[in-house]
């Protein structure tokens, strides 16, 4: 019987080599693209606007905006009392990987507001102490993470406004994928470097930069309204109405 050479149907070692090679190149990090870019500049609110917002509470501005611009209620204050007014600068990292949000934190200006996307992962903290104490010194405000955090006991000792998804005890990677300054959606609303952001204990609400003024005019307006409600209600209700008289 004749024997036969057995079929190789697979590529020769040198193609099968080459094939391994492309996925590599291909796939390497290219600063200055999609998914790997830094941008340092945008536009920001005036100073006086900004303090203009610290006077309301997220639930007066939201109602500014006809009940938008407010993070869906998954992000909340890491401690009882934390409060921050201040321009947006943005970060969209990979899950778990906080190496973009150190780059953030240098180019810092004073007053800014880190808002980072961080795929809502709760695996690893991007987020604790020692960065919250770098913040302190760049004059960064606070940090609204849709994602993790860590340390939080620290923060309430620092009183470092953080708000995050939750607290997890597994440390970041250090990958360095993402991007700073620009657009990204956190807590299901588009944030754009430079657009007002305000978080208390009832949430996070982000104000378009280029709307900023007018959104102010209105809370002030609907300030004015509640307030007058107050007034007649405490009116109708006699001086019973706050006290502890049965």
């Amino acid at each position: 019987m004749t024997a036969h050479p057995v079929a190789n149907n697979g590529p020769p070692p040198d193609a099968q080599a080459g094939l391994a090679a492309v996925p590599h190149e291909v796939h390497r990090r290219r600063p200055g693209t999609p998914g790997a870019r830094l941008r340092q500049s945008w536009a920001r609110p005036e100073p006086q606007t900004v303090t203009g917002f610290e006077e309301y509470s997220t639930g007066v501005i939201s109602d500014a905006m006809h009940r938008l611009g407010a993070m869906d209620g998954g992000i909340r204050a890491v401690w009882r009392g934390a409060r921050v007014a201040g321009p947006a600068l943005t970060v969209w990292v990979r899950a778990g990987d906080n190496a973009r949000i150190h780059e953030a934190i240098a180019l810092a200006e004073r007053g800014d507001v880190l808002v980072v996307n961080a795929q809502g992962s709760m695996t690893h903290a991007v987020f604790g102490e020692l960065m919250a104490l770098a913040c302190q010194v760049r004059g960064v405000s606070g940090i609204v993470v849709d994602g993790a955090i860590r340390d939080a006991q620290a923060l309430s000792a620092l009183r470092f406004p953080a708000f995050a998804r939750g607290a997890c005890a597994s440390g970041p990677l250090k990958d360095g994928t993402g991007e700073v300054g620009f657009p990204i959606a956190a807590g299901g609303v588009v944030c754009t470097s430079g657009d007002l952001v305000v978080a208390d204990g009832d949430g996070v609400v982000v104000v378009p930069v280029a709307d900023a003024v007018s959104v102010l005019e209105r809370c002030r307006e609907i300030d004015a309204w509640e307030q007058q409600c107050r007034a007649d209600l405490a009116v109708e209700a006699g001086p019973s109405i706050g006290s502890n008289s049965p």
